[in-house]
């Protein structure tokens, strides 16, 4: 049975569509057939996830976890098999998510905003030709036309 006795990222770093978790000795450790090893450095030091996939891009990396003179090594995506491990990761991660809203963002809503204003000045104008109502016609074509 395997499972994550403590997780406490040594530090977590955001670098540009990245967010890397950086763990040092003493700060993980797993319970391997009831016995506790903690997290060695000797190999890899880092979780690295991508922000745009929220996925984790370094799956081959191989951690290292000591008791006295063993060393068992287990790679990121066995330990990402683990229950514990996933919900530790997620907390840790939870408030790195988030991101900015992007400038493309931001003019793709403006596009859907101008759309659905057009479309509601020609269901307006609709309206206005049903009621014979040639003052609001004048208005919102005006309107249409100045879009």
């Amino acid at each position: 049975m395997l499972s994550v006795k403590m997780f406490k990222p040594y530090y977590v770093k955001e670098e540009g569509n990245y967010i890397r978790v950086m763990l040092a000795y003493q700060y993980f450790s797993l319970l391997m057939d009831e016995k506790v090893y903690h997290f060695v450095p000797l190999e890899a030091r880092e979780i690295r996830i991508n922000r745009d996939t929220q996925e984790i891009e370094n799956k081959d990396a191989v951690f290292v976890f000591q008791k006295g003179k063993k060393y068992n090594r287990i790679t990121l995506e066995d330990l990402m098999k683990i229950k514990d491990f996933e919900d530790h990761l997620s907390i840790v991660l939870s408030s790195y998510m988030v991101m900015p809203q992007t400038k493309n963002k931001k003019d793709n809503i403006d596009h859907a905003i101008m759309e659905l204003e057009r479309n509601n000045l020609l269901r307006l104008i609709d309206k206005a030709l049903d009621e014979r109502d040639q003052a609001k016609f004048q208005l919102y074509t005006t309107k249409l036309n100045e879009m």
